[in-house]
């Protein structure tokens, strides 16, 4: 699948997406009798913040956060073909009641629903479900690949205290597996971050610890021994999984009292059963990654609109010299169809 003349097109399976700002938000604070949520407040026509609802910042944003023509605008500029949107990982809420949590969740995965029907060949969408309640999530899911036409999900890194390996889970496992579902887990709500209050180290140091952590959690709990044909993409590149792998492997070798409690099989048996994102802005580190899962494992992931993304998509995958044809093309597209089940 190429372009006219001769480049390789590209799907972006990392971008998130929000509703327009103000006054289609919710007053979710009114509605449920307690804080904590989420809002967005325009600041100009181009630009918004993201609020608690007491008012304390987290973010600013541009209009490419909610706006589809401007996000196809930047995708035209970089030969990007499809967008895979999700929402904003600090919109999951897991600590709401799961009755409020299952609202915000329909909110969201209506407005993705909607901006997938309005431009189909250019955005595929993934679902948000409440993690908190996850048989809420798993009929959640349900309805948003059954009759919105989703193609998956995107979940967090952990979910309060239990990580992705705890049995409550099962759920959404047998749910996502037996919908074909993709499934896309992003780190949030960082482990540490009360201690990393400077040099925006959550997103330095905790991102990439809690996406090994999910990792780790998976292997080891047995979920992808008991769910075989879950396709689950883990973003920015694994994050510290990849570079600790040898650590890993070795300490369930070492120490299978500790490790092997819950799954016989070594974390070498599951390299190749499960995607990451080529999201981690170093050639070294994407060649490793390639070494190690495969490029028909990575697929492009940019983090779309936001700093620590990828500005131009794709670049760190065209600069990598030597990669033969067949390797590009799976990292700039042939992953990605597979992952959202377009393969076939």
């Amino acid at each position: 699948m190429r372009h006219a003349h001769g480049e390789s097109v590209k799907i972006d399976i990392h971008t998130h997406i929000l509703p327009p700002p103000e006054p289609e938000w919710p007053r979710w604070m009114e509605k449920f009798g307690y804080g904590g949520f989420m809002r967005l407040k325009s600041v100009s026509p181009c630009s918004a913040h993201m609020l608690r609802d007491d008012g304390k910042f987290f973010r600013a944003v541009e209009s490419k956060a909610w706006d589809p023509a401007k996000r196809l605008e930047e995708c035209d500029e970089h030969g990007v073909k499809m967008q895979v949107i999700s929402t904003v990982p600090a919109m999951f809420s897991y600590w709401a009641k799961p009755d409020h949590g299952l609202d915000l969740s329909r909110w969201l995965n209506d407005h993705v629903a909607a901006v997938v029907r309005g431009n189909p060949t250019r955005f595929r969408g993934l679902a948000s479900v409440p993690m908190q309640a996850p048989l809420l999530a798993s009929r959640e899911l349900e309805r948003a690949v059954k009759e919105l036409g989703l193609d998956g999900v995107q979940i967090g890194s952990h979910v309060g205290d239990l990580n992705l390996s705890d049995p409550t889970f099962a759920p959404v496992w047998e749910t996502a597996e037996k919908l074909d579902a993709a499934v896309f887990v992003h780190p949030w709500d960082m482990m540490g971050e009360a201690k990393m209050q400077k040099y925006w180290l959550p997103w330095l140091v905790g991102m990439p610890a809690e996406t090994s952590l999910a990792i780790c959690s998976m292997i080891f709990g047995g979920v992808f021994e008991k769910y075989p044909k879950l396709r689950v993409c883990f973003a920015h590149g694994g994050g510290a999984f990849p570079g600790t792998f040898g650590r890993i492997q070795h300490g369930f070798e070492a120490r299978p009292d500790l490790c092997a409690v819950d799954n016989p099989h070594p974390p070498s048996h599951y390299i190749g059963r499960f995607y990451v994102d080529s999201l981690v802005h170093d050639a070294s580190t994407l060649r490793h990654l390639i070494e190690l899962f495969g490029a028909d494992k990575i697929a492009l992931g940019t983090d779309y609109p936001f700093p620590l993304g990828e500005a131009r998509p794709g670049a760190l995958i065209e600069s990598l010299e030597p990669l033969d044809r067949q390797s590009r093309d799976r990292l700039l597209f042939g992953t990605a169809q597979e992952w959202l089940g377009k393969s076939k």
